[in-house]
């Protein structure tokens, strides 16, 4: 892996945590409107599926996965399923600040198994860059923790856990092409979807999706260009360095939010937004470092 190829996988990890930020403040506003996140979930999944399938055709690329990551393949599309299932699920126990603090765990849960899956070394300063963003997560968030039913608590550490396993196959299926990643990840996504729209009621019509549209747009938008970049960023640096990256997707929503919903950001969300930051610099200039090529000396 490059220096450059890895500075360019930063670059690109930032640009997917920032639109997902921005899509799920215009989920919210979409669900004020009367659109509800299943149905949002489903049509974006199929207009996914569509933009694929037709650029695959058009382009002539082929869809077929390579032999030996079929199995990663699987891997990461029953993840990337779990973490949305999960994660949507949770909210139903627990409140959504308790739910974004544990689910933004993960980026812990990668470096802890790090060594495991890629054999990465696990340095001081690496545990304490992931530290000090857990805690700007925490402040950014500001839970108010009370009586929490434990299968919210459950969900939400699950959805954490997807997510980290969706990292780790991501970073693994270099070979497959990216129209296949994202034809295939959706081929398994989609039941899960409708699945979930059934459970709970809400697997709309498409006419619903009018009573937002630009809401909509935005959230179905800022999720289809931040998973292409998700996934195509995850083929440049590890999984270890993305984890940390994505951090910065709660202070994106939670800034969106203040413009956007007029929600009040106080001083300590203020000093967690610059403490994720901080550790998002910190990273990357660690990443440089651990890529910079090595020159001999006399």
């Amino acid at each position: 892996m490059t220096p450059l190829s890895s500075a360019s996988g930063l670059l690109l990890a930032l640009g997917s945590a920032g639109l997902y930020g921005l899509n799920i403040v215009y989920a919210r506003v979409a669900a004020l409107e009367g659109v509800s996140g299943p149905a949002v979930v489903v049509y974006r999944v199929l207009l996914m599926l569509a933009l694929v399938g037709a650029t695959a055709f058009l382009m002539r690329r082929s869809l077929a996965i390579a032999r030996d990551e079929r199995l990663t393949m699987g891997v990461l599309g029953i993840s990337t399923a779990l973490v949305g299932l999960c994660y949507v699920s949770c909210v139903t126990f627990i409140p959504v600040t308790v739910a974004a603090v544990l689910f933004y765990a993960y980026p812990t849960f990668i470096v802890l198994a790090s060594p495991f899956v890629e054999g990465t070394k696990l340095t001081p300063d690496l545990i304490g860059v992931v530290i000090v963003a857990l805690i700007g997560i925490s402040l950014v968030v500001g839970p108010a923790f009370g009586d929490l039913d434990w299968r919210g608590l459950v969900l939400a550490l699950g959805a954490a856990a997807a997510t980290a396993t969706q990292f780790f196959a991501a970073a693994r299926c270099r070979k497959t092409t990216l129209p296949a990643k994202m034809f295939w990840i959706h081929v398994i996504v989609l039941p899960t979807a409708i699945l979930v729209g059934f459970a709970t009621g809400q697997l709309t019509s498409p006419a619903a999706l009018t009573l937002a549209p630009f809401a909509v747009a935005m959230t179905v938008g800022g999720y289809v260009l931040g998973f292409l970049l998700q996934i195509v960023a995850l083929g440049r640096i590890s999984a270890v360095a993305a984890g940390i990256v994505y951090c910065v997707e709660p202070v994106v929503s939670t800034v969106t939010s203040t413009l956007v919903l007029g929600e009040r950001v106080g001083p300590l969300q203020a000093l967690g937004g610059a403490l994720v930051l901080g550790a998002i610099v910190t990273n990357i200039l660690l990443e440089r470092s651990r890529t910079a090529p090595v020159v001999p000396t006399d």
